[in-house]
């Protein structure tokens, strides 16, 4: 078994060789200078050779210890090549997100294109899907989640403050039946996704009987609730981060100032230990601008 000598030694030795002084190597390397020197008294027990001559204001170089930099300095470089090639590397090639249908239909894939125009050597796979372990799989870079944002072995980061809001079609609060007052409601079909509890929560908020709210088609998935609205089926209570591309649009109005926070959100979701892999942090920082960019522009 070969034995080699610590990398810290030899990253301290070849820094101080480099600039004739433990000083501006402590400096480089984010240490002490005492700690320069000990790394190196270190490297020369391990050798059995001295590698530099102390005097008071300069440091230099034994035979033994220029032969040895030189050699060092020429695999160091090389180290930085291989790592600088394999982060160039991860920066490019495809980039797979897991992510909640409704979210990817309503809010991701319409700003897609503006990520592969600012990143066109990223290659983005999306895959839809419905539920969340808490666990990425092996062919998923990064995932958007919906929860709490905990997650064992997951860095998250918060997109949005979220809440809920009573929507409806222009055409439903023109129509032969009021929506003066959140009364009113109780007058028309009431459009659920899967948290069907949620319009019992809104009518609990601004005072109307919390066991009313039950009427009304469920469906599966946001994007669904949010079209039959639009098409003037029923008043969705919709989630302010789906729901604003069609209230810019027109196609859908909000009828109440009242809003019901949420206390989960949508969270941007990577393994811990590649939060800053190439590919990865890079989409993470045109994410987090985007929505820091538009919430701006809202406020």
């Amino acid at each position: 078994m070969r034995k080699l000598p610590p990398l810290n030694a030899l990253k301290a030795f070849e820094a101080a060789a480099r600039h004739l002084s433990f000083t501006r190597a402590a400096d480089e390397l984010f240490v002490t200078q005492a700690a320069v020197s000990h790394q190196v008294k270190g490297l020369e027990d391990f050798l059995g050779v001295k590698l530099f001559i102390r005097r008071n204001r300069s440091l230099l170089l034994t035979p033994e210890g220029q032969t040895y930099y030189l050699e060092l300095k020429e695999i160091f470089d090389h180290m930085l090549q291989a790592t600088e090639r394999v982060k160039s590397a991860s920066e490019r090639g495809s980039l797979t997100i897991s992510l909640p249908p409704s979210f990817a239909i309503l809010w991701f894939v319409p700003r897609l294109s503006r990520f592969r125009e600012a990143y066109p050597e990223i290659d983005v796979r999306i895959r839809a899907v419905d539920e969340v372990d808490g666990s990425l799989t092996d062919d998923v870079d990064v995932a958007i989640y919906y929860g709490s944002g905990k997650w064992p072995g997951l860095r998250a980061y918060k997109l949005h403050n979220e809440y809920l809001l009573p929507v409806c079609s222009p055409l439903l609060l023109n129509g032969t039946k009021p929506l003066r007052e959140p009364a009113d409601l109780l007058n028309h079909t009431l459009l659920h996704d899967e948290t069907r509890n949620a319009w019992k929560d809104w009518f609990k908020l601004v005072g109307i009987d919390k066991n009313k709210g039950d009427n009304g088609p469920v469906f599966s998935h946001s994007n669904l609730a949010l079209k039959a609205a639009v098409h003037g089926q029923g008043i969705a209570l919709a989630n302010n981060v789906l729901v604003k591309p069609e209230i810019d649009a027109g196609h859908l109005i909000q009828i109440f100032p009242e809003v019901l926070p949420r206390e989960k959100s949508f969270y941007l979701v990577c393994r811990d230990s590649q939060a800053e892999v190439g590919k990865i942090a890079t989409f993470r920082g045109w994410l987090l601008q985007v929505v820091e960019e538009e919430e701006e522009a809202d406020d």
